[in-house]
Formats: structure tokens, sequence, C-alpha cells
């Protein structure tokens, strides 16, 4: 018998919290089952399954994110934030790493449950919106955009891996790529549109 109170939603984030200690790929229906003193049958009633399960996590993760990077970056504009921005990224991925990593899996999501999610939306508002400060129009912000998910996501899964092993701080070498982003985007080249990709 499932416990009183137990939701979808009780169900992801104790899904969620398990990712961040162990790793989401790690994470198993009968592992969320003992964490919530249920039998691993009485999930079923909540998610369909470990797929529906890391979908949850994945929506859950990107309105944390989304939140804090709204929070982060509200009244700012510029580099100020670029740089608030890129930190609650990070912040988030070093706090949370396994519903960052769900995120940027490729996991297949109930549509329904991504229609109402708003999370990812807001992500690509918040970032369009920060990247038109720089004065950027399509299709050039849909190239900027992938450049800083590129940069972010691959500065923080290279540190998090263990990849900077070096003398040098790794909050050195962050600040430095922002300063190197910001410039970059102030000084963004012309479109070569027509040529083949």
């Amino acid at each position: 018998m499932a416990r009183a109170g137990l939701t979808a939603e009780r169900v992801t984030l104790a899904g969620a919290e398990l990712a961040d200690e162990v790793g989401l790929d790690q994470v198993t229906m009968s592992q969320v089952a003992r964490r919530l003193g249920v039998k691993d049958a009485s999930l079923y009633t909540h998610v369909r399954g470990l797929e529906d399960l890391r979908g949850r996590i994945a929506l859950l993760a990107a309105d944390e994110k989304t939140i804090r990077i709204a929070e982060a970056t509200a009244g700012r504009a510029g580099k100020d934030a670029l740089v608030a921005f890129a930190d609650a990224w990070r912040e988030y991925a070093h706090r949370h790493p396994g519903r960052y990593a769900a995120t940027q899996a490729s996991i297949r999501i109930d549509p329904e449950l991504a229609a109402q999610a708003p999370g990812p939306r807001r992500a690509v508002e918040l970032t369009y919106g920060m990247l038109r400060g720089y004065g950027l129009a399509e299709p050039d912000l849909t190239d900027a955009v992938r450049l800083l998910r590129s940069a972010f996501h691959g500065f923080v899964a290279l540190e998090a891996a263990g990849g900077f092993a070096h003398a040098r701080s790794s909050r050195h070498s962050w600040v430095r790529a922002l300063d190197a982003l910001h410039t970059l985007l102030e000084h963004w080249p012309p479109s070569r549109e027509g040529e083949s990709s």
C-alpha cells in the first residue's frame, strides 16, 4: 500500500535528490521506492516508469534552474546579465549535478507534461532576452544561444569530471571565459548566410 500523500511530485523530487547523490544514470525505481518507504509497484500509480521519471526530473530541474537564472539576471543587462546568467547556470550544475544532467540528456518527455512546464520556455526567453541586449537578431541569436550553451555546459561538464587538473583555479578561467564571451558578443561577426553548413 502506498504511503499516504504520495504524489507524482514527491516521487519526482525523491528521484531528483537521488540523482544528485548517485548520478542520474544510477537512479532506479527500486531505489526511489526505498527512499520513499513504499513498494516499487506503488510508484507506478504516479509515474509510468524510469524514462517517465527521468523526464519529470528534467522538467523539475529546468524549472529550478530557470528560476535561479531569472532571479540572478533581473534588472541587469550586457556583461552584468551575461555573468549573472552564467554564474547561476554553473552554481546550479554544481549544487544539483544529477538534476543538471537530466536537463542536458536526450530524454523522451511526455508532451503533455512538457507543454505544462514553464521552465524550458522561460529559459529560451531569458537567453534570447539577454542576448538581444547585445543587439543580436536572427539568425545570429540562435547561433549565439548555441555558443553559450556549448561554452557553459562544456565548462561545467569538464569541471565536474575533474578535467581541469591545473594549478590555476577553474574559477579564474571561468571569469576569463566570460570576459571573452562578452567581447565576442559585443563584436559578433557578420552572418555568412548561404554558405554550406
